[in-house]
């Protein structure tokens, strides 16, 4: 993994197909869910229930579950509601109006520092190629963006993914020129000439050959625990329904075996939601590794190395040091998977 975890540390640096810790044999899911669907259920009635997120393939399974039923199977009505603006999230669950989050893990860390009622449920993908570093011709490795222009968003995962590449090089960021913007005005500022390199994400990663001599210089491909996205729930719903925390989890595990085994139409049902074409959709998951319930089990289990608690330590000691956070305590973040 290029030496993720050890450079990590060294830099006090996360985060783009596995059930989480806490799921169950496939035996025991088929038990409890007709259990919690009688549970949660009120006469007759499904709970409401928001998740949040942005315009991503990465959380769109979640898309396959309200088509198919699978939350619904389990007692809840899921509504998806999509957020472009990460800046909101946190004060959504703060005010109620969503339930859950499908988002990058390292900003999660940071809502939680600053009092977002949020706890992690399971993670949802990692990007393995959706996100990288594009640069110009003269610019064959990192080592040659010493003095050259690089365009990215300093409070985004894109500057946690930066400067983990620049940990495996012989540069410093001081030597580089940072220009601040979000991720998809770094990628046509790129294209448009007027920027040496830039931390972007699809289509313009892959649209940076527009510009000649344009190539991807570095992809979260060589980081494949860089990127994660994870899904999260609210402290105070779970107060008032204690199973909504399972019934995410196994309904996104749901979802994910169906697209394992039905790619095709699973990215239909992704796209229509997300609306875009299918075919777009099919580009985008090329270089996304989907959580799975196998692989959710093995990256929760704590007592491994890499997991997924330590790494989220790893992104909150950074978010620290660079002062997006006051402490470094993710504990009560990973309640559901202690319990």
């Amino acid at each position: 993994m290029k030496k993720l975890l050890a450079m990590l540390l060294s830099m006090a640096l996360v985060l783009s197909c596995i059930g989480c810790g806490a799921s169950k044999t496939a035996e025991t899911s088929s038990e409890t869910a007709e259990a919690k669907a009688a549970g949660t259920e009120k006469d007759g009635e499904l709970i409401p229930l928001k998740v949040a997120f942005c315009t991503w393939a990465g959380y769109a399974p979640v898309f396959i579950g309200v088509e198919k039923g699978y939350f619904k199977e389990l007692g809840y009505d899921v509504e998806v509601v999509i957020m472009e603006d990460e800046s909101t999230y946190g004060a959504a669950f703060v005010s109620g109006s969503i339930q859950a989050l499908g988002q990058v893990m390292d900003r999660d860390i940071i809502q939680y520092d600053a009092g977002a009622p949020e706890q992690y449920v399971c993670t949802m993908d990692a990007s393995t190629g959706g996100d990288g570093l594009v640069a110009t011709e003269e610019i064959q490795t990192v080592d040659d963006l010493a003095g050259k222009t690089v365009a990215l968003d300093k409070s985004a995962t894109s500057y946690f993914f930066f400067l983990q590449v620049l940990a495996d090089s012989n540069i410093t960021e001081d030597q580089i020129n940072i220009i601040e913007m979000g991720n998809d005005a770094a990628g046509e500022a790129f294209i448009a000439g007027q920027v040496d390199a830039a931390v972007t994400w699809e289509p313009a990663l892959s649209n940076c050959g527009e510009r000649e001599g344009g190539h991807i210089l570095v992809s979260s491909a060589d980081y494949p625990k860089a990127i994660i996205d994870v899904l999260t729930v609210s402290t105070d719903f779970l107060k008032e329904h204690p199973d909504a925390a399972d019934a995410l989890n196994e309904g996104w595990n749901k979802s994910v075996a169906y697209l394992n085994e039905n790619l095709e139409e699973g990215c239909e049902i992704m796209a229509k939601g997300l609306d875009l074409s299918t075919e777009d959709v099919i580009a985008e998951c090329s270089g996304i590794t989907f959580y799975d319930e196998a692989m959710n089990k093995e990256f929760n289990d704590l007592s491994k190395e890499g997991n997924v608690k330590e790494i989220a330590q790893m992104a909150a000691d950074f978010w620290v040091e660079k002062g997006y956070m006051k402490t470094n305590d993710v504990e009560g973040f990973f309640a559901y998977i202690n319990q």
